[in-house]
């Protein structure tokens, strides 16, 4: 007699079903514009659609008080550690990384996180433990002090459910509360995507009260997780001028389907609307590099064809408003982690090219 019984056929299965009902969806605000008015009516239907599925509209303002509580001297960058109110009562910790090459303004760069990262500590250096120093240098983590060292200043934040704003419970410091909150938020309205862009959006807020930050350009860059803030984000605030999205960018199906992933890669509705190429045209023609490692599991079944078919979808709006050139794709061999070959310069270039006048 075994103890285990057979694994079902995939007909009484459910993840199956989805998936071929997946592969079945027109996607009803896929992009597929040919013209420029086709294209402003296309952007502001979908944003307004994931701005409400998100739950995005249903987040409360509230003043910043912000209020610096460290400043550390790093060398040849100050590092502060700052907070800020997102939501009535609820405040937002990120480290601020000044550098110490010229008397500024600077060029302000805002460096997210993924998971299993600590939170804002992996992408300003800050190893806690042997294990998360040796996941800074695997995943090539610490992206925010490589922006502070080219003349940067750097904003690290901690995600909603990372670092110090994980929430109560056994939830190790490499750990993360995206299961405890996004089905939480699911009967207020509310999911972590629309959490986490908002919290940026308040970030970016505050970027605008700092006089050491030059205003009228800002870059948002991060690897996996960091990725997906980094597209929502972008998606819906064009005060970010210049993104980077590193490790998280695919076909759904194949990747967030197939592989079980973290609960905060789901938006309840959100595939009936648009695929991740979809959301990336909604960045066109701002700055834009997709970093992508060929042996990164997260591609899926299909590897990097499984990318190609989304940058290519993203490709067609940079195209029809001219700014091809503005579309970096980064195909890197290598695994899931931070590149920055091609990554970081355009970063600069963008800023260098905006203060040509």
């Amino acid at each position: 007699m075994k103890d285990t019984p057979p694994i079902s056929p995939n007909k009484y299965q459910t993840i199956p079903y989805y998936a071929r009902r997946l592969a079945a969806q027109k996607k009803l605000l896929g992009f597929n514009a040919k013209t420029l008015p086709e294209w402003k009516r296309w952007r502001s239907k979908l944003t307004a659609k994931l701005k409400k599925l998100t739950g995005y509209n249903n987040l409360q303002p509230a003043p910043l008080k912000p209020k610096i509580t460290e400043s550390v001297d790093c060398g040849s960058y100050i590092r502060q550690k700052v907070e800020i109110q997102c939501e009535p009562g609820l405040y937002m910790p990120f480290f601020v990384l000044i550098s110490k090459n010229g008397k500024g303004p600077f060029s302000p760069v805002i460096a997210v996180h993924g998971h299993s990262s600590a939170g804002k500590m992996a992408v300003a250096g800050i190893p806690f433990n042997k294990e998360h120093a040796k996941s800074i240098k695997e995943h090539n983590y610490a992206y925010g002090v490589e922006f502070v060292k080219k003349g940067c200043i750097v904003f690290c934040p901690d995600a909603r459910g990372f670092g110090e704003r994980r929430e109560k419970g056994p939830v190790p410091m490499m750990g993360q509360s995206c299961g405890i909150l996004n089905p939480a938020g699911y009967p207020l309205g509310l999911t972590l995507a629309g959490m986490w862009a908002w919290d940026l959006h308040r970030l970016i807020d505050y970027i605008g009260t700092r006089a050491d930050s030059k205003p009228g350009k800002l870059a948002c860059v991060g690897l996996s997780g960091g990725g997906l803030q980094v597209l929502y984000a972008a998606a819906l605030d064009e005060r970010i001028t210049c993104a980077v999205i590193s490790g998280y960018f695919y076909g759904i199906k194949q990747s967030l389907m197939d592989i079980v992933c973290c609960q905060c890669n789901y938006v309840p509705g959100l595939w009936n609307y648009a695929d991740m190429g979809d959301l990336g045209a909604l960045l066109a023609p701002r700055p834009l590099c997709i970093e992508s490692g060929t042996k990164d599991e997260l591609n899926g079944a299909g590897g990097i064809k499984n990318v190609n078919g989304q940058v290519a979808i993203t490709r067609r709006a940079y195209r029809l408003l001219g700014a091809q050139k503005n579309l970096v794709h980064d195909i890197f061999e290598g695994d899931h982690r931070w590149n920055g070959e091609k990554s970081v310069p355009m970063v600069i270039k963008h800023f260098q090219d905006g203060n040509k006048k």
